[in-house]
């Protein structure tokens, strides 16, 4: 696009100059028949482009984290904020009580805690207790009732004695036959009963001791666990008035701006009650912006997210502005049975402004004017361009400052391109140099002797009006692209020829 411009400017001078200069010879003819064109090294752009409008790419919407009254609003529509500024505030007094009121059940329940706490370490002293007393009724801890244990051994041994003293008089009673012995084993036999009945008594006070002492360790099981149970409850009390604590404290009764830029709406006033979540201010960065455009299914498989795009303001014409494409829709829209899918694509920088008048262009070699070109009074060259020194010689256009004027405004509208495939540092030749005949391409290339050859080259890609050229061409190499132009019966082609900046010269 900048040879482009530069082939335009130096054509409209030329003609200037040829039409105020030439002398008046010939009769209208034909002069000029072909243009040649040297090949160069070049970069080349494919893209889809196509017309949207700006939008503010990031807007956010600032809510109270907490309900309340509105205190005050401390900026207005249109008005630019840093970051960190505080734009609206409630009423701190409800806030304040409801802090208040939270630390205080937070006091209230760890006190409970503590007491569900005291609670559980009694039962299980108790359980503790009750597990040693059953112990002792069953005898397992040895000695450790003395009285119990005399008394239970003495009627062990009182039994015993009875049933030796009842087989000695049996004994006797068979082996002497004497009545004496029968009153004897009557008295061991009484002796015996009463004996017995004494242990007996004895055990089953025990059994009914040790039953007793097994319902009691049941009971302080329960109330041991009944205890665990109010401590972890006590525990979840705890934490749920912390928590509820900490969000009090973590909700700000403040809305701040979380970065720089302008403010677009507000929406509350000093003394409305508002509920949690109201939005209060939307803030917007004046610094990003997008556009959406629309894509046909032809081209839309070309485009992906991440792909590199440029973006033009018509009000700001030849400024153009890196872009990146950040979405793509999924579905299509259909009007009139024309199929298409918005694409938006994300400034990537106001800082990286460029513009084809402000960047440096050197111009080929062999640009020289017409022979006795002297420039008419009071004509001025086109803004941007600077004749070169001479032949063979380099320029490089004045810079154009970028607009002091110039301001992104969202619904301006902007030329969007999306970047299919660029390659740099190519060599290319206008398309309309090219002929193809039976699939194979060619070019009329000027021989050092004048005359021209037709050769066989193979292409790579084209915008249409360059082509890369991979094969059959050299750079430095002059090409012909057929052109006819006409002449009035009151012009004459100067001497020498004339050299179109980027792109070689014609001549006869």
């Amino acid at each position: 696009m900048r040879i482009l411009k530069i082939m335009l400017i130096v054509s409209v001078l030329s003609a200037v100059v040829i039409s105020s200069f030439g002398c008046a010879s010939k009769s209208d003819s034909a002069v000029l028949e072909n243009q040649i064109v040297t090949v160069q090294r070049g970069n080349l752009t494919i893209d889809i482009t196509a017309v949207g409008n700006l939008a503010l790419s990031l807007k956010e919407d600032l809510a109270f984290e907490m309900s309340g009254t509105v205190e005050e609003v401390l900026v207005e529509e249109g008005e630019s904020v840093e970051e960190g500024q505080v734009l609206a505030k409630l009423d701190t007094s409800e806030w304040e009580d409801n802090l208040a009121v939270l630390e205080d059940q937070v006091t209230a329940d760890e006190l409970q805690l503590t007491a569900k706490e005291r609670d559980l370490l009694q039962a299980e002293i108790n359980l503790s207790n009750a597990k040693i007393t059953l112990a002792k009724a069953n005898n397992t801890y040895e000695w450790s009732d003395p009285d119990y244990e005399t008394a239970l051994e003495s009627a062990q041994a009182d039994v015993d004695d009875a049933e030796d003293c009842l087989k000695y008089a049996q004994k006797y009673k068979r082996e002497t036959g004497l009545a004496i012995w029968g009153s004897m084993i009557d008295w061991a036999q009484e002796y015996l009963s009463i004996a017995e009945s004494r242990l007996q008594a004895m055990l089953v006070e025990n059994e009914e001791d040790v039953a007793v002492k097994e319902v009691q360790v049941e009971l302080a099981q329960g109330k041991l666990e009944d205890a665990q149970i109010g401590v972890e409850d006590a525990q979840k009390d705890v934490e749920d008035a912390q928590e509820a604590l900490d969000e009090a404290k973590s909700d700000s009764p403040v809305i701040t701006a979380p970065f720089g830029g302008f403010i677009t709406e507000v929406n509350v006033s000093g003394g409305d009650e508002v509920l949690k979540g109201t939005v209060a201010v939307q803030l917007a960065d004046p610094n990003k912006f997008e556009a959406e455009v629309m894509v046909n299914e032809m081209d839309i498989s070309q485009v992906v997210v991440g792909g590199a795009a440029t973006v033009e303001a018509d009000a700001f014409s030849g400024v153009t502005l890196p872009a990146k494409v950040t979405h793509i829709s999924p579905t299509a829209t259909i009007q009139s049975g024309v199929v298409n899918y918005s694409v938006t694509v994300e400034v990537q920088s106001l800082e990286a402004v460029t513009s084809a008048a402000s960047s440096s262009q050197s111009l080929p070699s062999g640009f020289t004017p017409p022979a006795g070109f002297t420039p008419p009074a009071g004509a001025t060259p086109p803004a941007g361009f600077t004749p070169p020194a001479g032949e063979g010689s380099s320029a490089t256009s004045q810079t154009t400052a970028i607009p002091e004027n110039f301001q992104l405004r969202e619904g301006l509208t902007v030329t969007v391109s999306l970047i299919v495939q660029q390659k740099n540092d190519v060599l290319l030749v206008p398309s309309s140099a090219i002929t193809r005949e039976g699939g194979q391409s060619y070019v009329q290339v000027v021989t050092s002797s004048g005359t021209t050859e037709k050769r066989a080259i193979k292409t790579g890609v084209t915008d249409y009006t360059n082509t890369e050229v991979t094969e059959g061409l050299s750079e430095g190499e002059q090409v012909v692209v057929p052109k006819v132009t006409t002449t009035t019966p009151t012009t004459q082609q100067p001497a020498g020829g004339i050299r179109i900046p980027g792109m070689g010269g014609f001549g006869q």
